[in-house]
């Protein structure tokens, strides 16, 4: 027997990192029930309790007694961390408290219901992720779950009890999980309960008697839940086993393998093996080795082996192709032990027996070397045997062949020459190292076929000019006969070697290159900066590593439209496009070489991720047959793959920037709602309550009192119209309508025309005008400048108090002109300063009432980088208060206005 590989020997890497990652995490423990009301809360505290008693530090974060009794009496004597109040629609809601629980840091912490949905402005959305940090931390947690809110059954829940469950927790979770204990009552124990009242109150209690909780609901949840766990106890097992390099099988449970080949019966097979792990129960796996003889495979067979593992798939099967090497029988037990397979199949050999003593059996080596694992050998019944041709490799190219054999001609006539010459030097014995060597590079050049036509060559030309009796193929010394017979077995073993090596080294180096193709890919859709540039990356990769054309296509407005395609020019027609709309929809291949609409000119494949399908691809080759090989299918599924989630990534992308400008529209109108409902119908008010009064009692007042209500109404009304004049100047600026119409101006008069406009809203501060006699003209707009100077003169009156002074600085400096409005208010807030020119952000008074719509500075802003200029804000140095700096690009254009005619 040969000897087994040293990785067989040596605990796996990954399974020893997981083993490494959990060290350093919390230990989670999930009991797992098949319904409410089974006992999990129950078991869950009496479990903790446990723990406390041995002398653990464990703390409750949130446990649901329902009003449970017995439930309750076990929370008693446990620490219970506060929850923390959420308001929520005008209702109070109660959350575990994560941050108290990080900051006590126990040994244990209790978690109820983990697939629970966290209020909102919660640090996370879901309870698990709660969890998760908790363990993140190195606390150790019990929580509860059923078997409902499993990512994976909730369409299968759903079939089952009409009810779709709306809060989910994904199956790592539960992978994820140390330990996972099954809290199981039977159904009509679950039902007197129900009837009881220990479930639900009695109304709740018979409605879910009816609609949920029936005895064939609560027997169908039952088998998910217990099988969920067998799943994950399982990959418990094997992972150990790997971590600890232990060759199996432990026959803890049923798994099953068939060994796939370019055999017609290999179907047989896979059906049979379906039939078996069905009868077991059991997970099962189509297992294909590639060998060196892989490579020299016609296409036909190639596509066979490719369209046997896809039927493996679509029976549930898990399809695995492994590198192998010289012994396929030592690559198939290596795999089966590393997987805990005890059941492997495998079809029955029709080759002669005098070809399983020259080539090997894989069947014998395997029943001889299984050990504990039971080998099922089956003849199969799908279709008349595979004939010599079928099996027979793919022959090389007529040219190529021919070239190889006379290369090997060559090399043996250059050998000879090189014997004549240096025979006299080194011997007899040494010349046959010549034509060795000449074999050697034969086998490395060609392969195995033209080594050994070399090897036959080189004994006969050693034969023929350097054994005597010389320049015939007679041998006269019988040692010479035996010398020339090791040579010729030396010279083909030595061929033979060296071409398996070949082999090898070619596959290893396709390999690499794969390898290195998919890694430089990766990288170019990291570095895709938008969906097209993406998409026009996949269908290049794609077309260059695979030599096809391809069509990529994405939904759009509800129906699938081609978004790129390599060449840009290839065009899709209907049929083509109905095999594609068919692949988004179920998320299964269509189209030429598929099962389903084989017609189409493409073959599409769907680019799906976790969240399902987003996108097809389509490829289409010049030649008859199905499009690709085994390797290159696989190859495409590897590059569909990274496609999807790069395509899936920049969705998301775009998903969350719509949300953001979702979310920011929905505050935008609920902000100009607010200030349309106060800010203008405070106006409003005021000029209808003085216009009545005016109406109903003109006679009764007096001159100065009719003034005043004038002077209201003229007031309120400029006020309104300052509101309105802000919401069209904002719609202006969101639209891009303003366009500057910028000409020669001077500041001074700038400044007048705003300083009359703001006289009636400044009438009750001191103003102070301070403007260099130095400044120059200014090449602006002067409505858009006097309007933000409007603006900020309006701000400061409104913040500062009255009585105060307004100041008004205006200088040049490095060819540029600065203006400051400064006021003594009380400041803006430090965590607000960067807000104030935020559409719609108000800062509150000192009396905590807000004022204006939140516009005007924001106006301020757009106006003045309109006109090529910057604005900020800061608190005064000197004193309290705040500071408004705008800077503009002085132009000089004085010598220009006196040059004009």
């Amino acid at each position: 027997m040969p000897e087994e590989r040293e990785s067989d020997h040596r605990p796996s890497p990954d399974a020893l990192l997981k083993e490494a990652q959990r060290e350093s995490r919390g230990q989670l423990k999930i009991f797992l029930g098949a319904a409410p009301g089974v006992g999990k809360t129950y078991e869950m505290l009496a479990s903790g309790r446990t723990r406390l008693k041995e002398g653990a530090d464990v703390v409750i974060g949130v446990v649901e007694t329902h009003g449970r009794r017995e439930t309750q009496a076990l929370v008693e004597g446990f620490e219970i961390v506060p929850r923390r109040r959420v308001s929520y629609k005008g209702r109070q809601l109660e959350e575990m408290d994560l941050d108290a629980i990080l900051a006590r840091k126990p040994d244990l912490v209790l978690v109820d219901e983990l697939a629970h949905t966290n209020a909102p402005d919660s640090r996370h959305a879901k309870r698990y992720m709660d969890v998760e940090e908790l363990l993140a931390a190195g606390i150790n947690v019990y929580s509860t779950l059923n078997i409902q809110h499993v990512e994976s059954l909730n369409d299968v829940v759903a079939q089952i009890t009409r009810i779709r469950v709306r809060e989910t927790v994904p199956d790592a979770i539960i992978d994820r999980a140390d330990e996972i204990e099954v809290i199981d009552i039977t159904p009509s124990d679950l039902i007197q309960r129900l009837h009881d009242g220990k479930v639900y109150v009695p109304d709740t209690a018979r409605r879910a008697v009816d609609n949920y909780f029936s005895p064939g609901n609560l027997t169908a949840l039952r088998e998910l839940a217990l099988r969920r766990t067998a799943q994950r106890v399982d990959e418990q097992l094997l992972s150990h086993m790997r971590a600890h390099a232990i060759s199996g099988p432990w026959a803890a449970g049923e798994r099953v393998l068939v060994c796939i080949s370019e055999d017609k019966r290999c179907a047989a097979l896979v059906r049979y093996a379906k039939r078996l792990a069905d009868r077991l129960r059991a997970p099962w796996v189509a297992l294909y080795v590639e060998t060196q003889r892989s490579f020299q495979l016609g296409d036909t067979e190639r596509d066979r082996i490719a369209e046997v593992l896809r039927l493996a798939e679509r029976l549930g099967a898990e399809a695995v192709t492994v590198p192998g090497g010289a012994h396929i029988a030592d690559d198939v037990l290596g795999y089966a032990r590393s997987a805990n397979v005890t059941q492997i199949v495998i079809g029955k050999s029709d080759r002669s027996r005098w070809f399983e003593i020259l080539h090997g059996s894989v069947v014998h080596d395997l029943v001889r070397r299984s050990g504990n694992i039971s080998v099922h050998v089956i003849a199969g019944d799908a279709g008349p045997p595979a004939s010599d041709e079928a099996r027979a490799v793919a022959p090389l190219p007529v040219r190529r062949e021919v070239r190889a054999y006379a290369e090997g001609a060559f090399l043996v006539a250059a050998a000879t020459l090189v014997g004549v010459a240096l025979q006299r030097l080194l011997g007899l014995q040494n010349v046959a190292l010549v034509f060795l060597t000449a074999v050697l590079v034969s086998a490395v050049r060609s392969g195995l076929w033209p080594a050994l036509a070399t090897s036959v060559a080189a004994m006969l030309a050693f034969n023929f000019f350097f054994i005597p009796p010389l320049y015939t193929f007679t041998i006269a010394d019988p040692e010479n006969v035996i010398a020339l017979f090791f040579f010729l077995v030396v010279a083909a073993i030595a061929s033979n070697l060296t071409a398996r090596v070949r082999g090898q080294a070619l596959a290893a180096r396709a390999r690499a290159k794969t390898t290195e193709d998919l890694y430089l890919f990766s990288k170019k859709l990291a570095s895709a900066v938008s969906l097209d540039d993406l998409l026009w990356a996949t269908a290049f990769q794609i077309a260059s590593m695979l030599k096809v054309r391809v069509v990529m296509l994405l939904p759009e407005d509800g129906a699938l439209t081609v978004k790129a395609g390599y060449p840009p020019e290839d065009a899709i027609d209907a049929a083509d496009l109905a095999a594609a709309n068919w692949t988004y929809e179920n998320n299964r291949p269509a189209g030429r070489g598929a099962d389903t609409l084989p017609g189409a000119r493409r073959l599409f494949l769907p680019m799906h991720t976790g969240r399902g399908a987003v996108g097809v691809v389509g490829i289409d080759k010049d030649k008859e047959g199905p499009p690709l090989s085994p390797e290159e299918r696989r190859l495409l599924d590897a590059l569909a793959d990274q496609a999807a989630l790069a395509v899936e990534r920049a969705n998301l992308v775009s998903d969350v920037e719509k949300a953001r400008l979702d979310a920011e529209t929905d505050r935008l109108r609920s902000a100009l709602l607010t200030s349309i409902s106060h800010d203008l119908k405070t106006p409003l008010a005021s000029i209808l309550g003085a216009a009545g009064t005016l109406r109903s009692f003109a006679a009764a007042l007096t001159e100065e009192q009719r003034g005043e209500m004038l002077a209201t109404i003229e007031e309120e009304a400029l006020r309104l119209n300052r509101f309105i004049a802000n919401l069209l100047d904002m719609t202006r600026l969101e639209s891009g309508a303003i366009v500057p119409n910028a000409s020669p101006t001077d500041l001074a008069e700038i400044v007048g025309s705003a300083m009359r406009r703001a006289a009636s809203i400044l009438k009750d501060h001191r103003v102070e005008i301070d403007l260099a006699p130095d400044l120059p003209m200014l090449n602006v707009d002067p409505v858009l400048f006097e309007q933000a100077l409007f603006n900020l003169l309006d701000n400061a009156a409104k913040y500062a108090p009255a009585g105060s002074l307004v100041s008004l600085h205006g200088w040049v400096e490095n060819g540029h002109v600065t203006l400051q409005v400064l006021d003594e208010g009380p400041g803006i807030p430090d965590e607000d300063v960067d807000k104030v020119f935020d559409k719609f952000f108000r800062a509150r008074k000192q009396d905590q009432v807000r004022a204006g719509t939140g516009l005007g500075l924001a106006i301020c802003r757009g106006f003045i980088e309109a006109l090529g200029g910057t604005i900020a804000v800061a608190n005064r140095a000197d004193r309290s208060g705040a500071v408004f700096t705008i800077d503009l690009p002085a132009r000089a254009l004085a010598p220009m206005l006196e040059a004009a005619p």
